[in-house]
């Protein structure tokens, strides 16, 4: 944190330590942070509001904050009762010459603090199945406030009738039936959709397998930036030897290393002119010839977008199937990352290695917070990397703005990291309580952190207003489910012949996520109709709307209007859709 307070407050590192308010015009120091005050970035932070997070960083950012406050609401009501009242209840038990609970067999000081501690058999286990059930019931307390109000919010975010977005006035269809004899893709879909949908349908966009055109498109980016450059050493020669300058050369061999030295400004400019009707070729080859099975339609008006997404088109159900259409920045669809295995003997498995770790998994959960975090808000290699970059490669603005650009906050590593220390600290929560308050720190220092890069630093590569939230939702409730069922389990090893009282608790988990998710997660899938109602203050401009998802490597200026009409109908924004 020292040094995070002196690096940020040197000028030449605003653009690593302040990227997104400068990307949004802003003054990187307002508002105190090149004060002498090493810390006030966290009363910066903490003075923050939810709005404040979702104008700079979008809704997505305000979510996984709800997460984070969710989690760690979870952890700190669970630690005010099962602190005070188990790690008594453990440490005046006398069992810790028969019993072991770190990895090499021996029985510290600090787990005699824990549920291995207590005798089998004894009555004091009952305090431990009350606290499994203390935490189970404030973790679906906040978990059913939380999904409310991110439901708030993204109702919100659809609701508003200042900006138009392009995923609202349009749905991918998917399973489209083999082309009649006679009629292109463009054609069958467009039909399909007029007939159903007449008076709203606009136009169809249909997917296409862009792999090839994709690399001759960053083929020719790649010699433009290199001619960028080129040019740009060539000027700056100019300004520091002789008047006329010294034009640039490279090696055409591997890695630039070996063969020919040519001028490198003719060279890529032979290049780009050599690239550039492939390019044109391989775009027309890919409209036309390279059509699959799904398609993005438009409608003028997002009522008819929300309802035809949720709508049954074909009477056999698995053709002709709609979703709402991603947002236009979404390049890569992910769809989970799920194996299923169910030994029989995974219970007790669970139930008997899991005391022989607790050392083990508190001391990962706190080098993640003290070690982790530290490295995230210092940005130290991020810094070094930049200014090595700065002094020795970068010769242009783009190579420059690339070179400290600092992307999104990377949910789909994130996530899962912070997932693996709620099941950690959940599944450990009753069998050695002492791990609450590392957990705490861990979610506490996060949210502190993490408020202070997502308002000065990365910036939001696509916004889904919320749509992560029920997968978060249903991991949490899984960890919790995979907590109750390792401690029956344990509750077992202990010889408690009362420990069957927590199988209502799993079927109380279990259907308090199917409540959930009937109530809540339709929404998240679906656009209500009372939502995309509202009227937006200016007209949308469906054409700007529908070049939204043109992909670069199929956009051209030398195509006309008629060959747009034709053509653009017919391309995705990704590679293909799966």
């Amino acid at each position: 944190m020292l040094l995070f307070s002196w690096l940020s407050s040197k000028p030449g590192n605003a653009v690593i330590y302040y990227p997104n308010r400068i990307l949004k015009g802003l003054d990187p120091f307002e508002g105190g942070s090149r004060t002498r005050n090493p810390f006030s970035w966290i009363r910066e932070a903490m003075s923050s509001t939810e709005q404040d997070v979702i104008s700079i960083s979008g809704y997505d950012t305000a979510v996984y904050f709800v997460f984070l406050s969710t989690v760690l609401g979870i952890l700190v009501l669970s630690g005010l009762v099962l602190l005070p009242v188990l790690l008594p209840v453990a440490a005046t038990d006398d069992n810790g010459k028969s019993a072991a609970t770190t990895s090499n067999g021996t029985f510290s000081d600090l787990e005699k603090l824990s549920m291995g501690n207590v005798k089998s058999k004894s009555p004091r286990l009952w305090a431990f199945l009350l606290a499994l059930y203390w935490v189970s019931f404030v973790t679906y307390y906040l978990l059913w406030k939380a999904y409310k109000h991110v439901s708030g919010l993204r109702a919100d975010a659809l609701m508003s009738r200042e900006v138009v977005r392009p995923e609202q006035f349009a749905i991918l269809v998917r399973d489209i039936p083999p082309v009649p004899e006679g009629q292109t893709r463009k054609d069958q879909v467009d039909s399909y959709f007029k007939t159903i949908h007449p008076e709203t349908f606009y136009r169809s966009m249909v997917v296409t397998n862009n792999k090839e055109v994709n690399k001759i498109w960053k083929e020719l980016e790649g010699y433009k930036k290199k001619l960028a450059r080129a040019e740009a050493i060539y000027a700056k020669s100019k300004t520091t030897g002789k008047p006329e300058g010294a034009r640039p050369t490279n090696k055409i061999g591997f890695l630039g290393l070996i063969g020919k030295k040519v001028d490198s400004i003719e060279y890529y400019n032979a290049k780009i002119n050599e690239v550039t009707p492939k390019l044109e070729v391989e775009q027309k080859v890919t409209r036309k010839e390279k059509q699959q099975n799904s398609a993005l339609v438009f409608f003028t008006s997002r009522v008819a977008a929300a309802a035809a997404a949720q709508s049954l088109h074909a009477h056999i159900v698995d053709k002709w199937t709609v979703t709402d259409a991603p947002e236009p920045r979404q390049l890569i669809w992910i769809h989970s990352r799920t194996i299923q295995k169910k030994p029989d003997s995974i219970v007790s498995i669970l139930a008997s290695s899991l005391p022989l770790n607790a050392t083990f998994f508190l001391t990962f959960v706190a080098l993640k917070f003290f070690v982790g975090y530290g490295l995230q808000l210092s940005r130290l290699v991020p810094l070094i990397i930049y200014h090595l970059k700065r002094k020795y490669i970068c010769k242009t603005e783009a190579e420059l703005k690339e070179a400290w650009f600092p992307g999104d906050l990377g949910y789909g590593t994130r996530v899962p990291g912070d997932m693996l220390i709620v099941t950690i600290v959940l599944c450990y929560s009753v069998i050695a309580p002492i791990i609450i308050p590392f957990g705490v720190v861990y979610f506490g220092l996060g949210w502190l952190i993490l408020r202070n890069q997502a308002l000065k630093v990365h910036v939001p590569a696509y916004e889904s207003y919320g749509r992560m939230w029920p997968h978060m939702h249903t991991r949490i409730l899984a960890s919790l489910i995979l907590y109750q069922v390792t401690m029956l389990g344990y509750f077992g090893t202990k010889i408690f012949h009362y420990a069957p009282f927590l199988i209502p608790l799993i079927l109380l988990s279990l259907t308090f996520g199917y409540v959930c998710s009937q109530k809540f997660y339709r929404f998240f899938r679906d656009a209500a109709l009372e939502v995309a109602c509202r009227e937006l203050k200016e007209a949308p401009n469906m054409e700007q709307i529908f070049r939204a998802y043109i992909p670069p490597s199929l956009s051209s200026e030398k195509i006309d209007d008629e060959d747009y009409e034709d053509a653009l109908s017919q391309v995705s924004r990704s590679g293909s859709f799966v």
